[in-house]
């Protein structure tokens, strides 16, 4: 069952042959929940738990890939999508689910924008979570009863798609051309050549798709737009 602690176990990596998941939510009792969710109907035979983004990454980086990434988006070392673009990232090849009690239109866009392979309520039953695992199994992404696609949500996914695909280096790198530092700045304080942090912000501006800082600035700007989560305490 999950623990109090950050990472629900200290023994060695998980057999690679065996179906395993992990849990990050920083709410112990409903990873007890998930998991029992996850072994009664994913015959997982391995599931883990991570309170925070860190220690999920910590996880994933000694480990297998796991056949399933159950993520909660109302973490407290992340905000907005940062936390799934930063796990995508770091293994890329296992299917997120979101799990959230944030179930906008816009909530749930943003998600699937990011690389999200699913999106279930927090509230949602067994059944729901059955029919969730299915679907990602066949290699399609799942959605919530009700979801109704917006006409903002093409524009919203676009950005968030092009921002999911920056390395970590890059998104450092453009934070702090958000900041209005310039490339010799940028370059001390990340202590590398000026000219790598050229070549950076010439593949950031390609895969944003702008020619210019100050159009970075404006995507980056709208994207904290669509990635302004509710209160998960006003949250349904």
């Amino acid at each position: 069952m999950a623990a109090n602690a950050q990472i629900s176990s200290d023994h060695d990596a998980p057999d690679p042959h065996h179906r395993w998941a992990l849990i990050i939510d920083d709410h112990p009792l409903f990873c007890d929940a998930l998991e029992l969710t996850l072994r009664a109907t994913g015959e997982f035979t391995d599931v883990r738990t991570a309170t925070n983004i860190e220690a999920g990454l910590r996880v994933l980086d000694r480990a297998p890939p796991p056949a399933l990434i159950l993520l909660d988006l109302n973490l407290p070392d992340v905000k907005g999508f940062e936390g799934l673009v930063r796990i995508k990232r770091q293994s890329d090849r296992s299917p997120v689910l979101v799990v959230s009690s944030m179930t906008e239109n816009n909530v749930i866009t943003g998600a699937i924008a990011a690389g999200a392979s699913g999106f279930v309520p927090k509230h949602s039953g067994r059944a729901i979570f059955k029919q969730a695992l299915d679907e990602i199994t066949n290699d399609r992404v799942y959605k919530p009863a009700g979801f109704v696609e917006s006409e903002s949500s093409e524009r919203q996914t676009q950005i968030i798609e092009r921002l999911s695909s920056l390395t970590n280096q890059q998104s450092r790198i453009l934070e702090l051309i958000c900041e209005g530092k310039l490339n010799k700045q940028i370059a001390f304080d990340l202590t590398i050549a000026e000219g790598t942090v050229k070549a950076h912000v010439t593949a950031i501006m390609r895969k944003l798709g702008v020619q210019r800082r100050t159009q970075a600035v404006l995507v980056v700007q709208e994207a904290r737009y669509f990635e302004a989560l509710p209160n998960a305490e006003q949250a349904p």
